[in-house]
């Protein structure tokens, strides 16, 4: 039987920026909007979801003026994402 997938990182934009953060721990804003190539507000949208979920969490702060968001995946983030590419294997190895 096929394990369900994770709704909160099936969404394409979401798993890259769970991908994205469980290799580098953390991240700013405008990394994560160019590395995925999505629009601020599409990044703002999902990032606010993922912390929700509590896959992340967002910290907010300023840099010489210039206001400074901060991306971190949670225990819970690495978990979700773990389990996620674990059953996305039990898809991609099953016996036809």
């Amino acid at each position: 039987m096929f394990k369900e997938l994770d709704p909160m990182l099936h969404s394409q934009l979401r798993l890259a920026i769970v991908s994205l953060l469980v290799s580098v721990k953390e991240a700013e804003f405008t990394y994560l909007k160019d590395e995925t190539g999505a629009s601020a507000g599409n990044i703002s949208v999902q990032i606010q979801k993922l912390k929700e979920a509590d896959y992340i969490d967002i910290e907010k702060k300023f840099k010489d003026n210039y206001p400074l968001t901060i991306c971190k995946i949670t225990p819970k983030g690495v978990d979700a994402f773990e389990d996620y590419v674990k059953s996305l294997k039990q898809y991609i190895t099953a016996k036809k």
